[in-house]
């Protein structure tokens, strides 16, 4: 038995509106100290104050927040005790008020351990809004949060079934002006989410149109918003779309070894966003998968007008063309071509092999590595080689 989950959406041109007609008293804003200094915070409380809500700041979100950082945004909530929680930023910042909500509502748990199906009964006091201004991570569409441990050097991938926002806004106007780096740096973790949410083993008939829409729109339009920053309107609102579509299929199927090994280097190599540094496993995870005579890619290749005629044929051809649309928007296709000094990686790899190894979402591969070759994969990837074992 499986179940499909997912938020209400409001979407499009002006969609941020719709914070006009909400019912309520007061709000807490969680986000960074970037998006508040775009001017972005003012305009939701605009809108929350015309709906006769308070409101209150919290800007201290890190990109890949820490379990620290929510605690103390949690402790902030419960001194001002809202009815709606908004998480207004990146992945990052809806993350961070994922978190924060779950301990607002029940300080007792422990994000460390939080079940994925278990009941922990929230929405008893506050209701969740995500309102997304990057195209990227799709968080906001689904009910997992990454927060780091600042102590132990982990990206932990928690969720819960509850933790879901009951309302999304995507609203293309707070993407439109992402610069040409971010843009590409977001757009490529879209193309992640729904190539893993399709081809891992919890992959399903209810999600696998969303995981091929969002690959679509990505290879059609992130170029395009890449090139043209805010005079594509098309190309922003159409990346803005495939985002929020991939999230719904992250959080209604899984990743992957990709993300794996992603988690695990972009914990340690931190000027490496996580879009770029996931993207840059991808190909190398694909081409492993297709060597063990297993996968699941002909559909996407179908769906991307690839040629191929049998799985192995398609996964090729999918991680191919991922590394072409990399070099199209000036991203690296290693770990060396990322800035990674070479002393620096041989001195964490056995760091890197054993949190890879130990993260959860290694076991929805359809090929899942020895020890030893996760250790081979991130030395590959590292050297920018294809895999051949």
């Amino acid at each position: 038995m499986w179940y499909f989950k997912s938020p209400e959406f409001y979407f499009g041109q002006g969609a941020l509106r719709y914070l006009n007609q909400l019912h309520g008293d007061r709000a807490f804003i969680v986000t960074d100290q970037n998006i508040a200094g775009l001017g972005f915070v003012e305009l939701v409380q605009k809108h929350l104050a015309e709906a006769g809500i308070a409101s209150q700041i919290f800007a201290e979100v890190e990109p890949d927040p820490s379990l620290k950082t929510v605690h103390l945004g949690a402790k902030a909530i419960q001194a001002f005790d809202p009815d709606w929680i908004i998480g207004l930023g990146g992945g990052s910042c809806i993350d961070a008020a994922k978190g924060m909500w779950v301990l607002y509502e029940r300080p007792d748990l422990e994000l460390e351990f939080l079940d994925p199906i278990a009941d922990i009964r929230l929405g008893q006091k506050a209701q969740l809004i995500a309102i997304p201004t990057t195209a990227g991570s799709g968080s906001e569409s689904g009910y997992g949060m990454v927060l780091t441990d600042n102590e132990t050097k982990r990206k932990l991938t928690l969720a819960n079934r509850e933790v879901m926002a009951s309302l999304v806004i995507v609203d293309p106007l707070l993407s439109a002006n992402l610069p040409q780096q971010v843009t590409a740096d977001t757009g490529i973790d879209v193309l992640s989410h729904a190539i893993e949410g399709y081809s891992c083993t919890f992959a399903n008939d209810f999600n696998d149109g969303l995981c091929l829409q969002a690959a679509s729109l990505v290879f059609e339009y992130l170029p395009r918003a890449v090139a043209g920053g805010d005079s594509d309107k098309e190309a922003r609102e159409k990346m803005a779309n495939a985002a929020s579509i991939a999230g719904m299929s992250l959080g209604n199927s899984a990743v992957a070894l990709g993300h794996s090994l992603g988690h695990s280097a972009g914990a340690y190599f931190k000027t490496v966003p996580h879009g770029r540094i996931t993207a840059i496993f991808l190909p190398y995870t694909i081409e492993f998968t297709a060597n063990g005579d297993v996968g699941r890619y002909l559909g996407l290749a179908k769906m991307l007008g690839l040629p191929a005629s049998n799985e192995k044929e398609a996964a090729l051809c999918v991680a191919s063309a991922m590394r072409d649309l990399m070099r199209e928007i000036n991203l690296p296709l290693s770990l060396k071509e990322a800035g990674i000094a070479l002393d620096e990686f041989e001195m964490l790899l056995p760091s890197l092999v054993e949190h890879a190894d130990v993260d959860p979402n290694i076991i929805q591969s359809r090929r899942i590595p020895e020890t030893e070759e996760v250790e081979l994969l991130l030395r590959y990837a590292y050297d920018g080689k294809p895999i051949d074992f």
